[in-house]
């Protein structure tokens, strides 16, 4: 259940040119978190606006009572985020939304597209944790070497990481499809199942749908939708979904999300 906890700014630092890492001390709200959630923050020097602004949750540990956010600069709100310091309070509602199952049938590739990896650490350590039988694959695609954000953190998991950028200047040159597709190819090759776990661009989920149903697996989509209240209030967030008997309706990503499974997303 969400909370409107009153944390603290533990670390806040840069993750990558023009990506920060946010360390919260929220101890009610790491408690409860699960993969794909997120937070709703209120930032101080915008007292003035009425909207929260939304984050995946990078990371949560209930030990240590903290919930770690990485969140791209790229306007209002996430400027006036970055000039917060620690010690400096921040109200936060949270956890939101469904997130990922964190259990799978075969092996657990994870794709994602620029800090579409924020919720996917998160997810990976939970895997991992629950004693997966076959340890996760990380695909993550960006424009640049830049863009492939916290790579080194899932290597030290144990990982494999596949790499993609649009200028080659690291991993594959092209789409971090063309990486993923391989390991199709040699996983169907082996006779071994495996699940999708997604989040970035709509190019990407769409892409990473449409394998999932073409091969029969399950699909858990994250979608990036502007979710301005956070709470199904205003509708901002809204996806189309398909029910099983061919219905077609409309969802709330911040309170039906915004996981959803490959095969009911409408596009």
């Amino acid at each position: 259940m969400a909370v409107n906890e009153k944390c603290t700014i533990k670390t806040h630092e840069d993750a990558a040119p023009g990506y920060r890492m946010l360390v919260l001390a929220a101890p009610q709200i790491a408690a409860a978190a699960t993969p794909g959630q997120f937070v709703h923050v209120k930032i101080p020097s915008l007292e003035d606006s009425a909207l929260r602004r939304p984050f995946s949750i990078f990371d949560a540990d209930a030990a240590a009572g903290t919930v770690t956010v990485l969140y791209k600069m790229v306007g209002r709100g996430t400027a006036a985020l970055a000039k917060e310091l620690p010690g400096a309070a921040l109200e936060v509602i949270g956890p939101l939304g469904f997130g990922f199952p964190v259990t799978c049938d075969g092996v657990p590739l994870l794709v994602g597209g620029g800090y579409g990896v924020a919720p996917l650490y998160f997810l990976a350590k939970r895997l991992l944790a629950q004693g997966v039988a076959e340890k996760p694959i990380l695909f993550v695609g960006g424009r640049t070497k830049g863009d492939l954000l916290e790579v080194e953190r899932f290597r030290a998991l144990g990982m494999e990481v596949r790499t993609a950028t649009n200028d080659g200047s690291e991993g594959v040159k092209g789409f971090v499809t063309e990486p993923l597709d391989d390991a199709l190819i040699a996983l169907r090759e082996q006779g071994k199942k495996f699940e999708f776990f997604t989040c970035g661009p709509d190019g990407l989920l769409k892409a990473v749908s449409q394998r999932a149903v073409g091969t029969g697996s399950k699909g858990w989509i994250s979608m990036d939708r502007h979710m301005i209240c956070g709470v199904g209030a205003c509708f901002a967030c809204v996806q189309k979904l398909r029910k099983a008997n061919g219905e077609e309706w409309n969802a709330r990503c911040c309170v039906n999300g915004p996981v959803f499974k490959a095969e009911e997303i409408v596009w």
